[in-house]
């Protein structure tokens, strides 16, 4: 499969794409047990790579929405 760099290298709209046309592959039929079994594997993978940037995203968010909880209580001039 790929190496741990490489997967944290991906982006979050490149996992999602993969991630994607691996669930598209899969729901097609037509591989064989060796390939589906790489292809789920490859989905989990790609699933982590997708949860690990939301996870940050929300992070980012929450942080920022605190510092401006922080800076803006009390002031409500306009």
């Amino acid at each position: 499969m790929t190496s741990k760099v490489a997967e944290e290298a991906l982006g979050y709209e490149q996992a999602r794409d993969e991630l994607i046309e691996v669930v598209r592959r899969l729901e097609a039929g037509g591989t064989t047990l060796e390939e589906s079994l790489a292809l789920w594997e490859r989905g989990e993978e790609l699933a982590k790579v997708c949860r690990r940037w939301l996870d940050g995203a929300r992070a980012r968010l929450d942080a920022a929405l605190a510092e401006e909880d922080e800076t803006g209580a009390g002031d409500d001039s306009e």
